[in-house]
Parts: C-alpha cells; structure tokens; sequence
C-alpha cells in the first residue's frame, strides 16, 4: 500500500470528509467497474453506482490498515456485496416519508449552493451545508433515485472513458486479476514460486519440481498449501 493511500484511509477513518471524498474519487472507476457487473438487472446504472459507492465508504471504515492486505482487495468485495444484498431484496426498498424529506432538502441545499459557487459543491460542503453524513446522502439520494448522483460528483469521465476503451467482461476480469496479484504477493516465496511456475508458465508439477530441485509430491503439497492460502484470502 502506498504511503498516500494508506494517509488518506487513517485520514478518513479519523472523520476526515475531504480525505473520504478524495478516496472516492480516486477509486470511481473502480465502483463503476464493480457496478456493471450488475447491469440489466432492473436498477438504474446511477444507482448501482451510488450502491456501490456506499458499500465503498463501509470498506474505509472497516478496513484495518494493520491487517497487511491491500486496500482494493478488501473493497471489491463490500462495494459488490452491497449491490448483491440490495438486488437480493428485489430492489424492494421502502422510502420513508423522513428519507423522502431528506433527499428533497439535499437537492434544495445542493441547489443553493451551486448558485453560491459557481459550481457544483463537493461532497464535504454539501455534508457540511446539510449536517449530513455522506453516506446518508448518498442512501437519501439512491433510495429516492435523485437525477444528482454521486457520479457527476465524482467525474462523470470515469465511466465514460471506461465504456469507450472496454467492455464490462474485460473490466471484471481486470478487477479479479488486480485481486488476485494482490493476493498472490501476499504468499510464501516457494508457495508464489510454485504458482507462478504451474499457472503462469503452465508447467506441469513434474516440470516445476525440477526445476526447484524437489519432488513432485513436495510441489502437490506446496500448491495445496498456496491454494488454500488463497482461498482465505478471497
């Protein structure tokens, strides 16, 4: 993890507004590419996206930074198991008339204070204006599916060049290789060795083993152990 990645999480676990924002922006494409997954199911692309994004902020809170893995690895699964768990419940969310005030008083301050700037405001000023947290305005906003998205907040850019150089097959393999590297380099120099050798070159246990100078059988047992290992990683 690089040193300001790993400053902007304690920053945003410490309550820091700016460094959360920073941290979504930095990582749209990542939340986009997760949310295709999901397209065609019923629900608003905009939608997915602010799903995942929350499923993003719950990551920033809920990651250790002493644990050792890399941040990315423990998101992509949290940005898609908050799609999944809403997709699961058909989508059915009851929109409360509180939550129904909320999105309208959002949209009325995000209004005002695009006229004040010139702009439109960022997610700390707007939580600020509000006294809301961001994820409760990103919840208001997806509950109530608001035409303001997070999405326009975060750079409308980062879907759109994504759309245009890739398809979603792709990306989802990109995220699932970005994972698993990540999880790989995390292993036992002969247990990467042995990975390396029987799943990136192809090689065969009888072919690996030698060239590490072992028994085939040593090889078995090392790629088991290396397996397992990933297993619990993902």
């Amino acid at each position: 993890m690089s040193a300001s990645l790993e400053t902007l999480l304690r920053r945003a676990q410490d309550g820091d507004k700016d460094a959360r924002e920073q941290l979504v922006v930095e990582n749209t494409g990542l939340v986009w590419s997760i949310a295709r997954r999901f397209f065609g199911r019923g629900v608003d692309p905009d939608d997915l996206y602010q799903l995942g994004c929350l499923g993003f902020l719950k990551a920033i809170d809920g990651f250790d930074l002493q644990y050792g893995t890399q941040f990315s690895t423990y998101a992509v699964p949290k940005i898609a198991g908050e799609i999944r768990r809403f997709l699961r419940d058909d989508g059915a969310v009851k929109v409360s008339r509180s939550i129904k005030e909320r999105a309208a008083s959002i949209k009325i301050t995000r209004t005002q204070l695009t006229g004040e700037l010139n702009r439109e405001p960022t997610l700390s000023e707007l939580a600020e204006a509000t006294g809301l947290t961001v994820e409760e305005i990103a919840a208001a906003e997806t509950a109530t599916a608001a035409t303001e998205s997070i999405q326009r907040e975060s750079g409308e850019e980062g879907f759109t060049l994504e759309h245009v150089l890739t398809d979603g097959a792709m990306e989802e393999q990109l995220i699932e290789h970005i994972a698993l590297k990540e999880a790989i380099a995390r292993l036992p120099e002969r247990e990467k060795t042995v990975i390396g050798l029987r799943y990136y070159r192809g090689l065969t246990q009888d072919k690996t083993a030698k060239i590490l100078g072992v028994s085939q059988v040593q090889v078995s047992r090392i790629e088991k152990k290396a397996l397992q290992a990933l297993r619990t990683y993902f």
